[in-house]
Parts: C-alpha cells; sequence; structure tokens
C-alpha cells in the first residue's frame, strides 16, 4: 500500500530545512561537524614510532615497554557512522510562551541532525517516543531514504493524553541497538529522574550527546501580573505569580533542580546543548560542535 502524501506544511518545512543544511555545510565550519560527528568512531591501524606532538594517550605501553622505545597505536577514520536519534516526544514539549512550542524547536533540531548525518554520509536511524507507545525506524543511509526519515518524524502527529500513559523508550533495546561507538543523540525535555536502565552501559558503548529546549518562562518568570497557564502534562491550568516570593524562589528551585538532572546525565559540557524556541537552531548547532571542535584539539 502506497504511503499518504505529506501535508503540504511539512514538505515546505523539509525544502527549508534542507536549504538551511545545505548553506551550513557549505561554509567553512563544515570540517568541524565531520569531525564531532565521527567522534571516537575511530578503528585500530598499526603501530608506529611516537613522534613529538603525538597524542600520548595512544600509546601502546605494552610494545613501549617490550622495545625500548615509545610507540603508539595509529587509528583510522571508520568509513560510516551510525547516528541514532532519540525523540522523547513528551506532552510537555507542547509548552510555548513565545511563537512556537518547545517540540516545534526540538523537532527542527532532530531535523537539521538528521540532514548533517546525511551530508556525512553516515547512517541514521531513529527511537521516537511518545506517551503509551514508540516507534522504530531502522538506520538507513543515503540523502533520500534519510530525507524520507526527516519527513516522516516532522509529520507526525503531536501527541495526546493517552490514559495518562507516560513515554517509555525502550532503552533495554537501545542500549544494544546499533553497534559500538555510534552516535546517540538524546532529544527531549529532560524532567529530574533517574537515570534510565542501562544508561552506564550505553554511556560505554555509544557516544551520547543531548539536546533540550529551554522555554524563556522556564528559565525565570515573566515581570508583570499573575499569569495563568495551560499545564500540558497534568492537563489544568495553573497561576503563575511573578510578585509572590513563593513563587519565585519555587520556580528557581524547579529550574536548579532540572538543569542537574540534565548535566548528571551528560557530564561533560561538550556532550549537551540547551536552547530556546526563539534561537536558530542551524546557528545553536554551528555554535556547539565549534566548540566541540575546539575542545577536542
Amino acid at each position: 500500500m502506497a504511503k499518504p502524501p505529506l501535508p503540504t506544511s511539512s514538505v515546505a518545512l523539509l525544502r527549508q530545512l534542507e536549504w538551511r543544511m545545505k548553506q551550513a555545510v557549505e561554509n567553512p565550519l563544515s570540517g568541524e561537524y565531520r569531525s564531532v560527528f565521527r567522534g571516537r568512531g575511530m578503528e585500530f591501524d598499526q603501530v608506529v614510532k611516537y613522534t613529538f606532538g603525538d597524542d600520548i594517550r595512544d600509546i601502546d605501553w605494552n610494545v613501549t615497554a617490550r622495545l625500548g622505545e615509545p610507540f603508539r597505536k595509529k587509528f583510522v577514520e571508520e568509513r560510516e557512522l551510525t547516528v541514532l536519534i532519540v525523540f522523547e516526544d513528551t506532552l510537555s514539549l507542547q509548552f510555548g510562551s513565545g511563537e512556537r512550542t518547545k517540540r516545534a524547536a526540538l523537532l527542527e533540531l532532530a531535523a537539521l541532525a538528521m540532514m548533517l548525518s546525511a551530508a556525512n554520509r553516515d547512517r541514521v536511524g531513529i527511537v521516537h517516543a511518545y506517551p503509551g507507545g514508540y516507534k522504530l525506524t531502522q538506520p538507513v543511509r543515503g540523502r533520500g531514504p534519510i530525507l524520507n526519515v526527516v519527513a516522516d518524524l516532522i509529520a507526525r502527529p503531536t501527541p495526546v493524553m493517552a490514559d495518562g500513559r507516560p513515554v517509555e523508550t525502550p532503552w533495554k533495546f537501545i542500549a544494544h541497538a546499533v553497534s559500538n561507538q555510534s552516535l546517540l543523540l538524546w532529544l527531549g525535555d529532560f524532567p529530574p529522574r533517574a537515570a534510565p536502565a542501562g544508561w552506564s552501559l550505553i554511556r560505554r558503548r555509544y557516544q551520547p550527546i543531548g539536546f533540550r529546549v529551554e522555554d524563556a518562562w522556564e528559565r525565570e518568570l515573566p515581570v508583570g501580573k499573575a499569569l495563568t497557564a495551560f499545564d500540558p502534562t497534568s492537563n489544568r491550568l495553573v497561576v503563575l505569580d511573578p510578585s509572590s516570593k513563593t513563587h519565585r524562589d519555587a520556580h528557581a528551585g524547579w529550574s536548579a533542580e532540572r538543569t542537574t538532572a540534565f548535566s548528571k546525565l551528560f557530564p561533560d559540557r561538550q556532550s549537551r546543548l540547551v536552547v530556546t524556541p526563539e534561537e536558530s537552531m542551524i546557528d545553536a548547532l554551528v555554535k556547539f560542535f565549534h566548540a566541540h571542535s575546539r575542545a577536542r584539539r
């Protein structure tokens, strides 16, 4: 059976995102994008003599001790890397105090990351988790197939309350879903909670990077009179009163707890990115990968 055509709005967004990514990868930062996405995707080649300036972390101490002079391991970059996208489509992502929701911004970030992988000739797979279920898309390679995956993701309907059921991401499956040293991009809201089952194994096997979108109201309560907002997670209206010290203190504590929880999952600053819906997602990616590449050097 033929797949139904994509909504016109989804096709337009896909074309716009592809144009943005084309502009990005053709600029001088394209090499830094590639270096970050290649990450530790390296395989052992041979042992060679250590020379001044080589990374001392690559020294093969067994060979060095046996031969009496320093030797290091030489690695070659794997031809292909698998990028696994984990998109946790929680109800809380539907909040937005500005022109667009956190979900819309995070979807754009995911789409741009996948297009970047296509430009790098990598394989891309997706785990899309939503209230009451999830959908798995096996890794594919090539511009056309990856763009189809992108289009499918951005065209999926916004989740609705599913009998109060939470998002249940299949972490046990993810821990063994793709090969070692694959890149794991986890996009979500990251509320304070325990680490996923098998997270220590995932961190050893993969290169985990976390992307989170934070609304302006989540960073700081709006100045002025009390406001009423809809909480999609509880399906009710809540009152935000900036003039109330109790509200301000509770908000500050809640915000700090979220930041701490996100940092615990991704202790390395270069492995996590936080943006606001109003930011340019492509600019945010440029800055992120630029900083990541600089740190690796």
